[in-house]
């Protein structure tokens, strides 16, 4: 069990201790839902930091750089976004008990693509489109400005009963998955598939219960949810905003290599950015890379020097 958030602030490099875990996050967030599912599994202690669900987020910003998107993990002066790397990073530091318990470490790492983008957008569009004119003006614009385009519930709400279709034949792939009686959807121990899975039903469930009738009633399903919900979050306490940004401040980022066909970016200024949405560009200096994540050091007057992480797929890394 990594140690409670307790007394914060005091330099971890001298410390002889386990890093916290601080997970910058807000309660209704899916893809901080998908993150604290996996922290259950793995039976971790960690902090949440709760951010604002809208911009401005200066806090967040100046760890990252201008990544606004929700989770962001902090350990210690490293800073990880997106939570397809988040997961890799937790299971690096802690791989017992693991993510993968069948030993399917690259193909479930692979559904991701699914559940974060095909299922997300259905369960975006039911939602959304479901609560109409209940949606506040400055959430629409807020995720106008993340998008990069239009937030209109009008069209979700028409695309409401195709999009309904979809998430039934999406979740009927889970059904047949565990139609053979299984607890978990690759076995009897749950893994990061279950929490890939999960967390957009959540997120319906959660924000528009009335859409839950596109899976409701297949079978397994709903049995199959409640054992997910049931692992928890492993153990959370809380710590503030401006607590997090003092133990980036008082804390060292780790040392990276870069890999071979990013060498002619080592050490040199960059910029990486998201290729979908959220495409705010961080500059930094390149000092750590491989086939899975891009990482750039930069320097914050608030946070002081942060090494800041992005997963590979879906970011682009320019010169």
């Amino acid at each position: 069990m990594i140690p409670h958030c307790g007394v914060l602030v005091r330099k971890m490099t001298s410390e002889k201790m386990m890093p916290k875990i601080l997970l910058h996050q807000y309660a209704s967030s899916p893809f901080a839902e998908k993150i604290r599912v996996c922290l259950g599994i793995k039976g971790l202690g960690w902090c949440a930091v709760d951010e604002p669900v809208i911009m401005p987020k200066p806090e967040l910003i100046a760890l990252t750089g201008g990544y606004r998107r929700i989770p962001v993990l902090q350990i210690g002066a490293d800073i990880y976004c997106d939570s397809q790397l988040i997961v890799r990073e937790l299971e690096r530091r802690f791989p017992e008990p693991t993510l993968f318990p069948a030993g399917d470490r690259g193909l479930t790492q692979a559904t991701a693509l699914w559940t974060d983008r095909v299922v997300f957008q259905a369960a975006v569009a039911i939602i959304f489109g479901g609560l109409g004119d209940n949606v506040p003006s400055a959430f629409i614009k807020d995720r106008e400005a993340l998008r990069g385009g239009s937030f209109d519930t009008a069209a979700m709400g028409a695309a409401v009963p195709h999009m309904m279709g979809q998430l039934r034949a999406h979740v009927a792939l889970l059904a047949e998955q565990l139609a053979d009686g299984r607890s978990f959807l690759t076995g009897e121990r749950p893994g990061l598939a279950d929490a890939n899975s999960y967390y957009n039903l959540w997120f319906i469930r959660s924000a528009y219960p009335p859409a839950t009738k596109a899976f409701d009633q297949l079978p397994h399903v709903g049995d199959w949810l409640e054992r997910v919900r049931a692992i928890g979050h492993g153990e959370r306490s809380e710590v503030s905003r401006e607590a997090a940004l003092d133990i980036a401040q008082k804390s060292e980022p780790l040392a990276g290599t870069i890999a071979t066909q990013d060498a002619k970016h080592a050490g040199k200024q960059v910029t990486v950015a998201a290729d979908d949405y959220g495409r705010d560009q961080i500059c930094g200096v390149l000092v750590g890379s491989s086939e899975h994540h891009i990482s750039v050091r930069r320097e914050d007057p608030i946070a002081g020097q942060v090494v800041v992480h992005f997963p590979r797929i879906g970011y682009s890394i320019e010169s």
